[in-house]
């Protein structure tokens, strides 16, 4: 099965348990598709470029998954129809990136402000 980074935002009214089921909908997808999903970050509540849907911020976070384009086309599908993702993305990579991403890297440089992985941790 080919690898995918998918990045979606919230709502930057959300609370962190609804983003934390948000993502948990699209492991679930990923999951019911016979997928694998390698590494889920989330990046925390970051201002965002310019206004979306009246939002100034966002909750970023990050799938990275090995799983088939059925699935993909269902999480975006969804993605689509939620009132609280305001943006997603998908890539297909080569290879899924070892250890955190740039941007839980950059969080660390910081002092571990913002982001949090799967489990809670900084």
């Amino acid at each position: 099965m080919p690898f995918y980074e998918h990045v979606f935002i919230a709502r930057q009214d959300l609370s962190q348990a609804q983003v934390d089921a948000l993502a948990e909908t699209v492991t679930n997808v990923i999951t019911e598709y016979k997928g694998e999903v390698h590494k889920t970050e989330t990046w925390g509540l970051k201002q965002l470029a310019y206004k979306i849907q009246k939002n100034r911020k966002g909750h970023y976070v990050m799938l990275s998954a090995e799983v088939s384009g059925d699935a993909i086309a269902e999480i975006e599908r969804q993605a689509a129809i939620s009132e609280d993702i305001i943006r997603w993305m998908t890539i297909k990579v080569d290879e899924l990136e070892k250890g955190p991403s740039v941007m839980m890297r950059k969080q660390e440089r910081r002092g571990g402000r913002g982001g949090r992985d799967r489990d809670g941790e900084e």
